[in-house]
C-alpha cells in the first residue's frame, strides 16, 4: 500500500493493534506532506471521541505548532476506505499546493472534494 502514496508524502506512522475491548485488529497511520504543513491521519473513529463506528481521517495544518488546526474530513466504515480518501485528499492537496501562503487554500480544495456531502 506504500507505493500508492504521492511521492510528496510521508509515512511517518503506521501501527496496528488490538484494543482490549474487542478481538478486531484496528489500524492507525499518519502521513507528513514534505513541507511539513499538513499531516493526515487515519485512525478508528473512536481515538477522536467519536461516538462512530469505523475510521477518520483528519488533517492537521502546521503539526506541532501553536497555530496547528485540526479538522475530521471523513469518517467511513473500513481502514481500506479511509486510506483511499486519504491518497485522493493527497493527491488532491498535493495538485493546488503550491508553498506557505497556499496552505489554506489546498486544504479547502481537498476538503471540500473528500468530504462526505450531505
Amino acid at each position: 500500500m506504500e507505493a500508492d502514496v504521492p511521492l510528496e508524502w510521508n509515512t511517518e506512522e503506521c501501527r496496528t493493534y488490538t484494543p482490549a475491548d474487542t478481538d478486531r485488529e484496528m489500524q492507525y497511520r499518519t502521513y507528513l506532506h514534505e513541507s511539513g504543513d499538513l499531516r493526515l491521519k487515519v485512525a478508528p473513529a473512536s481515538l477522536d471521541d467519536e461516538d462512530h463506528p469505523g475510521y477518520a481521517l483528519t488533517a492537521t495544518s502546521y503539526p506541532g505548532l501553536d497555530l496547528s488546526e485540526t479538522i475530521q474530513v471523513r469518517t467511513v466504515l473500513t481502514f481500506e476506505r479511509c486510506e483511499r480518501t486519504a491518497r485522493e485528499f493527497m493527491d488532491l492537496f498535493s495538485a493546488s499546493y503550491d508553498g506557505p501562503g497556499s496552505l489554506e487554500d489546498a486544504l479547502d480544495y481537498a476538503y471540500d472534494r473528500t468530504r462526505k456531502h450531505r
